[in-house]
Formats: C-alpha cells, structure tokens, sequence
C-alpha cells in the first residue's frame, strides 16, 4: 500500500519536473531566438558589404548588455537568417543582435 502512495506521488510530480526544466533561462524568460551558427558567417560578410559605422561603447561587450536608444543605428536583419524579430548593429567593431524594443544585445555574432 505504501509503495503505491509513494508510485502515485512520483507520477504526480514527474509532469512538474519536466516543466521546470524546459523553462529556459533561469529566469523563466524563455531563450531568445539565435542565429544559427552556421548562417553566421554569411552574415557577417552581408553586414561588411552594408558598411555600418562601428558604435564606439566604453564598457564590457557582453549578452545582456543594453545599448542606448541615441547614438546607435539599428538595421533590420533579412529574413533568410531567422531572426527577423531582431535588429543588428556593429559595437566596438563586434556584430551583434539587438531586442529592438529594449536595446538588450541577444547575441555577438563571432
């Protein structure tokens, strides 16, 4: 009798592990989309081609770090690389992807 309690409880609790585990970021944020690391050379030779001008930004480049909304200009990244939700834009002479809405870099294309 005991054990099928404790058989019960463990099936009832197994759907809730898995759950937290797929949740992302720690956060509960969920991942923000990347780009694909094999499109991401290609990329970088379309943004050379597009001749941005480097935003000179004096602290740490890193994910997470917000940029300001004056003094950057943000492109709009073509469809056929996946994230068309995001903007680019050259920092320190380092490609990165942008939230738009809130300026917060996603991903350093390397």
């Amino acid at each position: 009798m005991l054990r099928n309690a404790i058989f019960a409880a463990g099936l009832i609790l197994l759907p809730a592990t898995a759950m937290a585990q797929g949740q992302g970021q720690p956060n509960g944020l969920p991942e923000p989309p990347s780009m694909r690391s094999e499109l991401a050379p290609r990329f970088k030779q379309y943004v050379v081609t597009q001749r941005p001008t480097s935003y000179s930004y004096a602290q740490p480049l890193s994910v997470g770090t917000v940029l300001p909304q004056q003094g950057v200009t943000y492109r709009d990244v073509p469809a056929e690389y996946g994230v068309s939700g995001y903007r680019y834009t050259v920092v320190n002479d380092r490609t990165v992807l942008v939230e738009p809405s809130t300026g917060r870099i996603v991903q350093i294309i390397e």
